[in-house]
């Protein structure tokens, strides 16, 4: 069109007047990639197809035909969520006036790996847990599939960072687990499986409980699914939650100054057991804990070869913690930026932080261990000795930081369990796996990786030290 009016009509602009792309299937990825191919066509000015997703609600065609693709053309959702697209556009993560150094940008590429080892396919292995279990399978010279639909801000940065150290073992698919074609696609290509792909927030859940479902609970299901009928024989390791215990509201409790503490001393000693009874809570909770017990009856209706890892707190490098979900990451985040922390109840609060490291050494364990461990499920989190309260933590970030954090304090959320601790001493017995890093030091190294990764400036730089070798 352009050469015709250079020849004609040299004066008269090119408008593009309707681009867009429909994230119906939820791949929000190729949605950025189709804005950037747009961006790049020669017009003088160019109008995207829209800015927010229509309701459902609103008739947008004529007939008794439903087309989902007409709802999902915006940047935002209907209820005004941001996509990947709005993220980029508002500068969160890259400049899309200008592609970034091929070195940074994430190869998407199709699983097709033709190695005498098949790979390892992380579901939302470009998250916080995810990006982690990938970098270690691939610093020891195994390939891995990432699957991951890129929506939670800062994965895309993790995804970065994994296709800069690992080039060519890294194979990278912007897919969804909404999308059982994408999920078969990948699991035919895969020697083992980590399930890590989820709806991880409980507030988000009760805002939207269908989608928490889908997500969490259908999306299980559909790797399942995959599983049984395509590769059978692979193993596969899922990512499940305290929440399934529920809100644990008939333990009885004492308080301390800084703390909640069992007046149960066996619990007090060794946290909660597997033997407790499930007890789903919230949404999530009823979400999480369906996908959990489909994992355990597939591994006993139709002999997969899976087991459950129930997770603790999980903290560590490459989290980007939000007050909806990772509230260490969350908590030092604020802190060093001296912003205000809501925290919600009084503080005493007690949970088991793991270091990522001994998380990712966990989920390694479980895979290779798979015969002997299949059909269980173990609870994963740092033990006793890495127990501590919201206030605790708080206190440690003031020694570090050398500055008290602007605390202030709001009504307990629902379903919020006043005392989790894991009793991981079932785990240690069959799989040989142990925490190694005490919670002070795995504190301070992720304060010294969010001070230089993410450019948070320390109040005093000196204070934060790494104490863990990689």
């Amino acid at each position: 069109m352009r050469s015709v009016l250079d020849q004609y009509n040299p004066a008269a602009q090119i408008w593009i007047t309707e681009a867009g792309y429909s994230t119906w299937r939820h791949d929000e990825a190729t949605q950025v990639d189709r804005f950037r191919q747009a961006r790049a066509a020669s017009a003088d000015r160019l109008y995207w197809y829209c800015w927010q997703d229509i309701p459902r609600s609103v008739p947008v065609q004529e007939g008794l035909y439903f087309d989902p693709r007409h709802y999902h053309l915006g940047v935002t959702d209907a209820a005004g969520r941001p996509k990947m697209l709005h993220r980029h556009l508002a500068g969160a993560d890259l400049d899309l006036a200008r592609r970034p150094p091929a070195s940074a940008e994430p190869k998407i590429v199709r699983p097709k790996i033709v190695r005498k080892a098949k790979p390892l396919l992380i579901f939302g292995g470009a998250g916080f847990v995810g990006s982690n279990l990938a970098d270690a399978v691939m610093s020891d010279g195994e390939d891995v599939i990432v699957f991951d639909n890129l929506s939670r801000p800062g994965v895309e940065r993790n995804l970065g960072w994994l296709a800069a150290r690992h080039g060519s073992r890294l194979h990278a698919v912007p897919g969804d687990l909404r999308d059982p074609a994408a999920v078969e696609a990948a699991v035919a290509e895969a020697g083992s499986v980590a399930h890590l792909a989820a709806q991880v927030a409980v507030t988000s859940s009760l805002t939207d409980p269908l989608d928490d479902f889908i997500v969490n609970a259908q999306g299980t299901l559909t790797i399942l699914e995959a599983i049984r009928r395509l590769a059978p024989e692979t193993p596969l390791v899922f990512a499940s939650t305290n929440k399934v215990y529920g809100a644990l509201s008939d333990l009885r409790m004492q308080q301390t100054p800084d703390r909640h503490v069992p007046a149960d001393p066996h619990i007090a000693d060794h946290g909660i057991a597997e033997a407790r009874s499930l007890s789903f809570c919230t949404p999530y909770g009823c979400s999480k804990g369906t996908a959990d017990q489909y994992v355990l009856d597939y591994a006993h209706s139709f002999g997969l070869r899976a087991a459950v890892l129930r997770k603790s707190c999980i903290y560590g490098p490459r989290q980007f913690g939000t007050e909806d979900q990772g509230w260490v990451a969350h908590f030092l985040i604020r802190a060093l930026r001296d912003e205000p922390i809501t925290i919600y109840g009084d503080g005493r609060q007690v949970r088991d932080i793991l270091h990522v490291r001994d998380a990712v050494a966990a989920y390694r364990a479980v895979l290779r261990n798979i015969d002997s461990l299949t059909g269980q499920a173990f609870n994963l989190g740092g033990g006793s000795g890495n127990a501590v309260s919201l206030r605790m933590v708080l206190n440690e970030i003031t020694a570090l930081t050398g500055r008290a954090p602007q605390v202030s304090y709001a009504c307990q959320r629902l379903g919020d369990q006043v005392f989790f601790v894991a009793d991981s001493r079932r785990l240690a017995a069959r799989a040989g796996w142990h925490p190694t890093i005490a919670w002070r030091d795995g504190l301070r190294d992720l304060a010294e990786w969010l001070s230089v990764d993410l450019g948070i400036p320390a109040v005093q730089p000196a204070r934060i030290k790494r104490q863990i070798t990689a």
